[in-house]
């Protein structure tokens, strides 16, 4: 459960940098070049905008800070990986885009602080949510190793070579590290 917590603060934080990259952003564009007076669809262009540059800070923050541990590795994995967040990221977004257009355009509520309300508060917490879940089981999930092929055993049954409830390493030791392990005479102990 700890872990979990302190990914969940990590995330936090980073999406709390996040948010005041989206907000101060959001509120300069909303206010200036694309007010709804200037551009017509200008509070949702200024949110596409905000989120956007949000999104490229988080990635950063959630890959190495947030979810270091499980980020996949090699240039291959890491672009899968950079599509997946994206993917889930402009999904939180247009949850966001969803709630800023309801109130605007659909209830009419077309001041600053109901765009604000609409996007950066409901849109948000609804986003952050769906995020959140979508990256920690799927984006930087951890992936499983290799698995062991299955071998028959002495009664034909197929095994994995791993006793049923085996905790096994995680990392593999390198063969030039083992070392051999004296055998114990326990005839001796016993008295025979």
């Amino acid at each position: 459960m700890r872990p979990l917590l302190a990914q969940l603060l990590r995330f936090g934080v980073v999406g709390g940098v996040g948010f005041v990259i989206d907000v101060a952003i959001f509120n300069a564009l909303r206010l200036t070049v694309l007010a709804p007076e200037v551009v017509e669809s200008g509070p949702l262009l200024a949110k596409v905008v905000s989120t956007s540059v949000a999104i490229g800070c988080n990635w950063i923050g959630n890959r190495y800070w947030t979810f270091g541990t499980t980020r996949r590795r090699g240039a291959a994995r890491s672009a899968r990986e950079g599509l997946d967040f994206a993917l889930v990221s402009v999904g939180g977004m247009l949850i966001g885009l969803a709630c800023l257009w309801v109130s605007h355009y659909a209830l009419g509520f077309t001041s600053v602080l109901a765009d604000n309300i609409s996007s950066n508060v409901i849109g948000l917490a609804l986003g952050t949510a769906f995020r959140f879940w979508l990256y920690r089981t799927w984006v930087f999930a951890p992936r499983p190793g290799p698995r062991a092929e299955a071998q028959p055993d002495a009664t034909g049954v197929e095994s994995s070579g791993a006793s049923e409830g085996a905790v096994l390493p995680t990392r593999l030791t390198p063969l030039h590290r083992i070392q051999a392990v004296a055998t114990v005479d326990d005839r001796t102990t016993r008295g025979d």
